[in-house]
């Protein structure tokens, strides 16, 4: 380990100050999923008031070529993909690598967004040079364990990820509850990082009369949307269940899914009738949104569920689970409608209940994007990088640090 006298931090240093953040994630832009969009959001932010971001990932593609501006500069590693979600890939072990890399560009914090190999191995480089370095808790691995025929790993893959995040001078988790339910289970210094919605992009102005068309469904008829991966973990096909018992009452209603997976075949073949949109991103996917009535989310895999709160701000009624984004965002029978985890009769029942009443469900639907519009991106990255600034402040507390080897320019307000 480098000697301590090395790294020293000026006593002026406030949180107005800029950063040099490392992050180090398995998924990144443009892999669409919900961490990869939040990340994005977050780097986003962070070079806009002036910070700047390397982003350590596995390269995604053989034309992948890494971004090196003066904002953001990225290290490429080879990667596998991940079992079950071959999308994806786990990065390759890289200690030596961005031991090399850190010791010629020393970052001011490293902050781990994924816990495979690469997130792992940039855990130890960091430590022996004594950086200070963050995690936080995206996906519930070990809940995946029983979708997949593995559920004897799921206690060794818990107990993994434990002793990985407790490596780190914090765990940041996307809900109190899920802050609470990690202290439970062991894990130490566990804070809250909540998640935003894009409102300005996520609005019930994107609803498309022709998009519901090219469904076959009129104004007057009921849109049930998913929106997510297609995959065992996310418990689709009770959405397929659901819709049965909607058709079986409204004739005309469609079903529309949003997303790809390994479920997407068998799903087709087993509801012919049914739209599978495919991926889409930006406008297209905030027309999707709003141009449904009723978003069914059965998933009970989720530390958060991005989807619920752009969905809830395209205007539509909700019915998912009571944990997780939902369980903060919906108040039931106001902006949608939540379910006894796990309950899927009850699930099944509260999506027909949703039906029952047009006018019900339209009053449903105009207090649904009312609900999430303080739900400000600008708020959360606040406190995320106020999370950086006071771990960073720790650290050299704890090591006796004095004076920090950091640029001392200004960040820049968002607003600026």
């Amino acid at each position: 380990m480098e000697n301590k006298s090395e790294h020293t931090v000026n006593s002026d240093y406030k949180h107005s100050h800029r950063m040099r953040v490392t992050l180090v994630t398995e998924t990144f832009a443009p892999e669409i999923n919900g961490v990869a969009m939040t990340l994005g959001m977050l780097t986003q932010s962070l070079m806009h008031r002036g910070h700047s971001l390397q982003i350590v990932r596995p390269r995604q593609s053989a034309d992948d070529t890494p971004i090196q501006t003066d904002r953001q500069q990225d290290i490429l590693v080879g990667g596998f993909p991940i079992p079950f979600y071959r999308e994806l890939k786990f990065g390759f072990p890289s200690e030596a690598l961005l031991i090399k890399h850190w010791k010629q560009n020393r970052p001011d914090i490293v902050h781990v967004a994924t816990e495979g190999p690469l997130g792992l191995s940039s855990i130890k480089a960091a430590r022996k040079l004594n950086l200070p370095v963050t995690s936080s808790f995206h996906t519930n691995f070990q809940s995946y364990t029983s979708h997949y025929g593995i559920g004897l790993l799921k206690k060794p893959i818990d107990t993994y990820l434990r002793w990985l995040h407790n490596r780190t001078m914090t765990t940041l988790a996307p809900t109190l509850a899920m802050v609470n339910a990690l202290n439970d289970r062991g894990y130490k210094n566990v804070n809250l990082f909540s998640r935003g919605v894009a409102i300005e992009h996520f609005s019930p102005t994107q609803r498309s009369s022709a998009l519901r068309k090219s469904w076959g469904a009129d104004e007057s008829d009921i849109v049930v949307l998913y929106v997510g991966r297609l995959a065992r973990e996310k418990n689709v096909n009770l959405v397929l269940s659901s819709f049965e018992a909607i058709q079986a009452r409204h004739p005309s209603a469609k079903l529309v899914f949003v997303g790809d997976g390994p479920l997407r075949k068998s799903l087709q073949l087993s509801s012919p009738n049914a739209v599978f949109a495919g991926m889409k991103t930006g406008s297209e996917l905030a027309a999707h949104y709003a141009s449904g009535d009723l978003f069914l989310f059965p998933s009970i895999t989720e530390t958060f569920g991005n989807v619920v709160p752009e969905a809830l701000a395209s205007g539509l009624a909700v019915v998912a689970y009571h944990y997780a984004a939902a369980e903060q965002l919906i108040c039931n029978d106001v902006n949608g409608w939540l379910v006894p985890f796990g309950d899927e009769q009850s699930f099944v029942r509260m999506a027909l209940d949703a039906t029952a009443t047009p006018k019900k469900l339209q009053a449903i639907r105009a207090l649904a994007a009312p609900s999430v519009a303080n739900l400000n991106w600008g708020v959360v990255c606040d406190r995320f990088e106020n999370t950086l600034h006071h771990v960073i402040e720790n650290h050299a507390k704890q090591n006796g640090i004095t004076k920090r080897n950091l640029r001392m320019e200004p960040a820049i307000h968002p607003s600026a």
